[in-house]
């Protein structure tokens, strides 16, 4: 496993969750037209700090102004999923 991998891991354990959001935003040149954008990443529910740095960005350096985010999330690893083993068997 690499580091990169063990990191995701951690994050995983302490809550990061599998987060998506629809990002619904106004034309530069026509403002009455809406377009989508979709955006994935892990994030921390509820607060999703990584989705508002996005979100932040977005505001500071594009054209389109926002006018909707809609956001759905999911555990990737849930505590009646990740269990203990109490015991190894070996067969040779």
């Amino acid at each position: 496993m690499t580091a990169t991998t063990c990191s995701d891991f951690d994050k995983r354990m302490k809550g990061w969750s599998l987060t998506t959001a629809e990002i619904l935003y106004r034309m530069p040149d026509h403002r009455s037209i809406l377009q989508t954008f979709v955006w994935q990443d892990y994030d921390l529910a509820p607060k999703f700090p990584r989705l508002k740095e996005f979100l932040d960005f977005w505001e500071r350096n594009l054209d389109g102004p926002l006018h909707s985010v809609r956001v759905a999330h999911a555990s990737i690893i849930k505590p009646s999923e990740f269990r203990t083993v109490d015991a190894e068997w070996r067969l040779h």
